[in-house]
C-alpha cells in the first residue's frame, strides 16, 4: 500500500487497479460495525473504568499530552510569541510539572514559534493543507507542508479531504495524504479526519484505515472548526482501527482527540478509551495527545487546588 505509481490517471485500468487495492485494504477490517453497540461498549467503559483514572499522577500525564493550540483569524506574530513565552515561562514558575507536548500555529508562525521556543521537547507543530476544510489544490497543500518544515515544525497536521471520501473516491482521498506524507518525510504528520462529518462508525473506522495505509502518523478526530467535534464513541472507533492495523502491520499509530475537550472528565474519557482499547503502550505523549488548549488551565487548578489561569 506505501509504493506511489506515476503511471498517469488517465488509465482505466490503473484506477480500477488503485480501486481494488484499497477495496482488499479494507477487507482485511470488520467494517460491519453498529453505531449502537459502539455507544453500548462507550457507555459501559465510561461507566466502569473512568473513575479509577480520575488521580493526580494521570492528570500530570495528561498535562505532558496537550497540544496548546492557536488557530484563529487574530493571530498574529505578537500573539503567538506571547503563547511561546508562557511556554517558557511556566518551565521555570512550575519545575515540577511537565511540559505541554506541543505548540500548534498556522505555517506562517512555524519560524517563529521554533526560534522563540526554549523548553526541550515542546515540538512546534503546524496545520497544513489548507486547513481546515482542506480545500485546495494538490501543489498547494504541498508547498504549505514543505514551507512549514523548512520553517521548523517537527508535527504536521492535515485535513483528510472529507468530500471525496463521502463520494467514495478513495484513490483521491489516499494519494493526498501519501503525497504531503512524502512532503513531510521523517516529521509525523497526522491526519483530521472530521469524525463529525463522517455520518457512521463505519465510515470512521473506514476513514481510519485508509488514512493510515497512506501513511498517516497519528489519527486525529476533528479540526475544532465544524459543529461536532470529537466524541467519546469517534475515539473508540478509531482506537480499534488503530490496535487492528498494528496487529496486521505492527505499525503503531498514535490517537489525537481534538475539539469539544471542555472538562477534565472529557479528558480522563479518551484517556479510559485509549487505555482500555489499546493499552499501556499507547499512554505516553508520544502516541497519545490532547488537541484543547483550554484543559491546561483545568488540569492546573485541579492539581493545584486553586484556580489558576496561567495560560
Amino acid at each position: 500500500m506505501k509504493e506511489h505509481c506515476n503511471c498517469g490517471h488517465e488509465h482505466h485500468h490503473h484506477d480500477e487497479h488503485l480501486e481494488d487495492m484499497y477495496q482488499q485494504a479494507l477487507n482485511l477490517y470488520n467494517l460491519d460495525i453498529k453505531d449502537e453497540e459502539v455507544k453500548a461498549a462507550v457507555e459501559k467503559i465510561i461507566k466502569e473504568k473512568v473513575p479509577e483514572n480520575d488521580t493526580p499522577e494521570v492528570k500530570r500525564f495528561m498535562f505532558g499530552s496537550i497540544e496548546l493550540t492557536t488557530l484563529t483569524t487574530l493571530d498574529s506574530d505578537e500573539s503567538v510569541l506571547q503563547l511561546v513565552e508562557k511556554v517558557n515561562q511556566f518551565a521555570h514558575e512550575y519545575p515540577h510539572f511537565p511540559h505541554v507536548a506541543t505548540v500548534v500555529t498556522y505555517p506562517r508562525f512555524a519560524k517563529l514559534v521554533s526560534q522563540s521556543l526554549e523548553v526541550g521537547g515542546v515540538i512546534p507543530t503546524v496545520v497544513s493543507g489548507a486547513f481546515p476544510s482542506s480545500q485546495a489544490l494538490m501543489e498547494i497543500k504541498i508547498a504549505e507542508t514543505s514551507l512549514a518544515i523548512r520553517d521548523g515544525a517537527k508535527n504536521v497536521d492535515i485535513v483528510m479531504h472529507v468530500g471525496q471520501f463521502l463520494s467514495g473516491d478513495y484513490e483521491t482521498v489516499c494519494d493526498e495524504i501519501r503525497e504531503q506524507k512524502a512532503a513531510c518525510g521523517d516529521v509525523p504528520m497526522k491526519v483530521i479526519l472530521e469524525t463529525g462529518d463522517l455520518g457512521s462508525c463505519a465510515n470512521i473506522k473506514k476513514a481510519s484505515i485508509l488514512s493510515m495505509y497512506a501513511g498517516a502518523d497519528y489519527i486525529k478526530t476533528s479540526t475544532g472548526k465544524e459543529k461536532v467535534s470529537a466524541t467519546p464513541e469517534a475515539a473508540y472507533v478509531m482506537c480499534q482501527a488503530i490496535k487492528e492495523y498494528f496487529q496486521k502491520t505492527g505499525i503503531r499509530v498514535g490517537f489525537k482527540p481534538a475539539g469539544g475537550i471542555n472538562t477534565v472528565m472529557d479528558a480522563l474519557t479518551y484517556y479510559t478509551i485509549v487505555k482500555e482499547v489499546l493499552g499501556e503502550d499507547w499512554l505516553n505523549n508520544e502516541l497519545f495527545r490532547l488537541g484543547t488548549s483550554r484543559l491546561a488551565n483545568l488540569l492546573l487548578t485541579e492539581l493545584e487546588g486553586h484556580e489558576i489561569k496561567f495560560f
